[in-house]
Protein backbone atom coordinates (compact mmCIF):
# COMPACT_ATOMS: atom_id res chain seq x y z
CA UNK A 1 0.00 0.00 0.00
CA UNK A 2 2.83 2.38 0.88
CA UNK A 3 4.58 1.56 -2.37
CA UNK A 4 1.41 2.25 -4.37
CA UNK A 5 1.08 5.63 -2.67
CA UNK A 6 4.70 6.41 -3.55
CA UNK A 7 4.02 5.51 -7.19
CA UNK A 8 0.96 7.78 -7.27
CA UNK A 9 2.98 10.60 -5.70
CA UNK A 10 5.68 10.23 -8.35
CA UNK A 11 3.11 10.42 -11.13
CA UNK A 12 1.49 13.48 -9.52
CA UNK A 13 4.77 15.35 -9.05
CA UNK A 14 5.93 14.48 -12.58
CA UNK A 15 2.67 15.72 -14.07
CA UNK A 16 2.81 18.99 -12.12
CA UNK A 17 6.42 19.70 -13.12
CA UNK A 18 5.62 18.95 -16.76
CA UNK A 19 2.59 21.23 -16.65
CA UNK A 20 4.69 24.06 -15.19
CA UNK A 21 7.07 23.90 -18.14
CA UNK A 22 4.11 23.61 -20.49
CA UNK A 23 2.53 26.76 -19.07
CA UNK A 24 5.60 28.70 -20.16
CA UNK A 25 5.26 27.31 -23.68
CA UNK A 26 1.51 27.98 -23.65
CA UNK A 27 2.14 31.58 -22.62
CA UNK A 28 4.49 31.94 -25.59
CA UNK A 29 1.77 30.50 -27.86
CA UNK A 30 3.99 27.60 -28.92
CA UNK A 31 2.95 24.37 -30.61
CA UNK A 32 3.08 22.23 -27.44
CA UNK A 33 1.36 23.59 -24.33
CA UNK A 34 0.75 22.51 -20.77
CA UNK A 35 -1.35 19.45 -21.69
CA UNK A 36 1.33 18.03 -23.98
CA UNK A 37 4.11 18.60 -21.45
CA UNK A 38 1.93 17.18 -18.67
CA UNK A 39 1.31 13.98 -20.61
CA UNK A 40 4.95 13.63 -21.68
CA UNK A 41 6.21 13.97 -18.10
CA UNK A 42 3.48 11.73 -16.69
CA UNK A 43 4.03 9.06 -19.32
CA UNK A 44 7.79 9.11 -18.82
CA UNK A 45 7.40 8.71 -15.07
CA UNK A 46 4.96 5.83 -15.57
CA UNK A 47 7.31 4.02 -17.93
CA UNK A 48 10.19 4.52 -15.50
CA UNK A 49 8.15 3.03 -12.65
CA UNK A 50 7.14 0.05 -14.77
CA UNK A 51 10.76 -0.37 -15.83
CA UNK A 52 11.93 -0.42 -12.21
CA UNK A 53 9.24 -2.50 -10.59
CA UNK A 54 7.21 -4.21 -13.30
CA UNK A 55 9.64 -7.06 -13.92
CA UNK A 56 10.61 -8.01 -10.37
CA UNK A 57 9.05 -11.47 -10.56
CA UNK A 58 10.73 -12.26 -13.87
CA UNK A 59 14.16 -11.05 -12.78
CA UNK A 60 14.11 -13.45 -9.84
CA UNK A 61 14.09 -16.40 -12.23
CA UNK A 62 17.62 -17.75 -12.56
CA UNK A 63 17.10 -18.73 -16.19
CA UNK A 64 16.01 -15.25 -17.27
CA UNK A 65 18.41 -12.46 -18.22
CA UNK A 66 16.66 -9.12 -18.44
CA UNK A 67 17.69 -5.48 -18.43
CA UNK A 68 14.58 -3.52 -17.33
CA UNK A 69 16.32 -0.18 -17.88
CA UNK A 70 15.95 -0.70 -21.62
CA UNK A 71 12.22 0.02 -21.30
CA UNK A 72 12.88 3.49 -19.88
CA UNK A 73 15.59 4.09 -22.47
CA UNK A 74 13.00 3.90 -25.24
CA UNK A 75 11.38 7.08 -23.89
CA UNK A 76 14.32 9.09 -25.21
CA UNK A 77 13.83 7.62 -28.69
CA UNK A 78 10.05 7.89 -28.61
CA UNK A 79 10.00 11.52 -27.56
CA UNK A 80 12.03 12.33 -30.67
CA UNK A 81 8.97 11.64 -32.83
CA UNK A 82 6.86 14.07 -30.83
CA UNK A 83 9.61 16.68 -30.85
CA UNK A 84 10.05 16.34 -34.61
CA UNK A 85 6.37 17.13 -35.06
CA UNK A 86 6.84 20.54 -33.41
CA UNK A 87 9.70 21.60 -35.71
CA UNK A 88 8.70 23.56 -38.79
CA UNK A 89 11.09 24.54 -41.59
CA UNK A 90 9.71 27.23 -43.85
CA UNK A 91 11.48 29.71 -46.11
CA UNK A 92 14.86 29.28 -44.37
CA UNK A 93 13.31 29.78 -40.92
CA UNK A 94 13.32 26.91 -38.46
CA UNK A 95 10.64 27.14 -35.79
CA UNK A 96 9.86 24.89 -32.85
CA UNK A 97 13.39 23.81 -31.89
CA UNK A 98 13.09 25.22 -28.37
CA UNK A 99 9.70 23.55 -27.87
CA UNK A 100 11.12 20.23 -29.09
CA UNK A 101 14.07 20.55 -26.72
CA UNK A 102 11.64 21.43 -23.92
CA UNK A 103 9.67 18.25 -24.57
CA UNK A 104 12.89 16.24 -24.48
CA UNK A 105 13.90 17.85 -21.17
CA UNK A 106 10.39 17.27 -19.80
CA UNK A 107 10.68 13.58 -20.62
CA UNK A 108 13.97 13.47 -18.71
CA UNK A 109 12.33 15.17 -15.74
CA UNK A 110 9.53 12.61 -15.82
CA UNK A 111 12.06 9.77 -15.84
CA UNK A 112 13.89 11.29 -12.87
CA UNK A 113 10.72 11.69 -10.82
CA UNK A 114 9.56 8.22 -11.84
CA UNK A 115 12.85 6.90 -10.48
CA UNK A 116 12.21 8.60 -7.15
CA UNK A 117 14.82 11.35 -7.65
CA UNK A 118 12.62 14.27 -6.60
CA UNK A 119 15.39 16.79 -5.93
CA UNK A 120 16.99 16.06 -9.31
CA UNK A 121 13.67 16.41 -11.15
CA UNK A 122 12.70 19.65 -9.39
CA UNK A 123 16.18 21.11 -9.93
CA UNK A 124 16.00 20.23 -13.63
CA UNK A 125 12.59 21.91 -13.86
CA UNK A 126 13.91 25.12 -12.32
CA UNK A 127 16.94 25.12 -14.63
CA UNK A 128 14.72 24.47 -17.64
CA UNK A 129 12.55 27.48 -16.78
CA UNK A 130 15.66 29.58 -16.28
CA UNK A 131 16.91 28.48 -19.69
CA UNK A 132 13.59 29.30 -21.34
CA UNK A 133 13.03 32.69 -19.75
CA UNK A 134 16.05 34.17 -17.98
CA UNK A 135 18.63 33.32 -20.64
CA UNK A 136 16.46 34.74 -23.42
CA UNK A 137 16.32 38.05 -21.54
CA UNK A 138 20.03 38.12 -20.70
CA UNK A 139 21.26 37.27 -24.20
CA UNK A 140 18.42 38.87 -26.15
CA UNK A 141 20.60 41.55 -27.73
CA UNK A 142 23.34 39.14 -28.81
CA UNK A 143 21.36 37.05 -31.27
CA UNK A 144 19.50 37.91 -34.47
CA UNK A 145 15.75 37.61 -34.76
CA UNK A 146 14.13 36.23 -37.91
CA UNK A 147 10.94 37.52 -39.47
CA UNK A 148 8.89 36.28 -42.40
CA UNK A 149 6.54 38.70 -44.13
CA UNK A 150 4.12 38.05 -46.94
CA UNK A 151 2.37 40.73 -48.97
CA UNK A 152 0.88 41.29 -52.41
CA UNK A 153 0.86 44.24 -54.80
CA UNK A 154 -0.04 45.05 -58.39
CA UNK A 155 2.75 47.62 -58.65
CA UNK A 156 5.98 45.95 -59.73
CA UNK A 157 8.02 49.14 -59.39
CA UNK A 158 7.33 49.32 -55.68
CA UNK A 159 9.14 46.06 -54.95
CA UNK A 160 12.61 47.56 -55.25
CA UNK A 161 11.59 50.47 -53.04
CA UNK A 162 10.49 48.04 -50.34
CA UNK A 163 13.74 46.07 -50.43
CA UNK A 164 15.74 49.31 -50.27
CA UNK A 165 13.64 50.40 -47.31
CA UNK A 166 14.47 47.28 -45.32
CA UNK A 167 18.15 47.34 -46.25
CA UNK A 168 18.44 50.79 -44.66
CA UNK A 169 16.52 49.87 -41.48
CA UNK A 170 18.92 47.48 -39.71
CA UNK A 171 17.42 44.50 -41.50
CA UNK A 172 19.13 41.89 -43.65
CA UNK A 173 17.11 40.23 -46.40
CA UNK A 174 17.84 36.50 -46.21
CA UNK A 175 15.30 35.23 -48.70
CA UNK A 176 13.16 36.92 -51.35
CA UNK A 177 10.52 35.21 -53.46
CA UNK A 178 8.05 36.70 -55.95
CA UNK A 179 5.20 34.82 -57.60
CA UNK A 180 3.08 36.24 -60.41
CA UNK A 181 -0.65 35.61 -60.24
CA UNK A 182 -3.21 36.58 -62.87
CA UNK A 183 -2.91 37.49 -66.55
CA UNK A 184 -1.90 40.52 -68.62
CA UNK A 185 -3.30 43.72 -67.09
CA UNK A 186 -4.43 42.09 -63.83
CA UNK A 187 -1.13 40.69 -62.58
CA UNK A 188 -0.67 40.46 -58.81
CA UNK A 189 2.81 39.97 -57.34
CA UNK A 190 2.81 37.73 -54.26
CA UNK A 191 5.99 38.43 -52.27
CA UNK A 192 7.50 36.44 -49.40
CA UNK A 193 10.55 37.83 -47.62
CA UNK A 194 12.67 36.47 -44.78
CA UNK A 195 14.48 39.14 -42.77
CA UNK A 196 16.96 39.09 -39.93
CA UNK A 197 17.77 41.88 -37.52
CA UNK A 198 20.03 42.31 -34.49
CA UNK A 199 17.46 44.68 -33.07
CA UNK A 200 14.49 42.74 -31.73
CA UNK A 201 11.67 44.76 -33.21
CA UNK A 202 8.11 43.59 -32.77
CA UNK A 203 5.79 42.80 -35.67
CA UNK A 204 4.16 46.22 -35.31
CA UNK A 205 7.37 47.92 -36.39
CA UNK A 206 7.48 45.88 -39.59
CA UNK A 207 3.81 46.60 -40.24
CA UNK A 208 4.35 50.34 -39.85
CA UNK A 209 7.17 50.20 -42.42
CA UNK A 210 5.04 48.30 -44.91
CA UNK A 211 2.10 50.66 -44.43
CA UNK A 212 4.23 53.46 -45.83
CA UNK A 213 3.54 51.89 -49.22
CA UNK A 214 -0.19 52.28 -50.02
CA UNK A 215 -0.17 49.88 -52.98
CA UNK A 216 0.51 46.71 -50.99
CA UNK A 217 -1.69 44.31 -49.03
CA UNK A 218 0.02 42.68 -46.05
CA UNK A 219 -0.95 39.01 -45.71
CA UNK A 220 1.11 37.91 -42.71
CA UNK A 221 4.03 38.82 -40.47
CA UNK A 222 5.68 36.08 -38.41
Amino acid sequence: MTLDFDFALRLLVAGILGAVIGLDREYRAKEAGYRTHFLVSLGSALIMIVSQYGFQDIIKESSVTLDPSRVAAQVVSGIGFIGAGTIIFQKQIVRGLTTAAGLWATAGIGLAIGGGMYILGISATVLTLIGLEALSLIFKRLGMKSYMISFSTDNKDILKAITDKFNTRSYTIVSYQVEKQGYKDSIIYQVTMVLKSKKHYDEGHLLSLLQEFPDILVNSIE
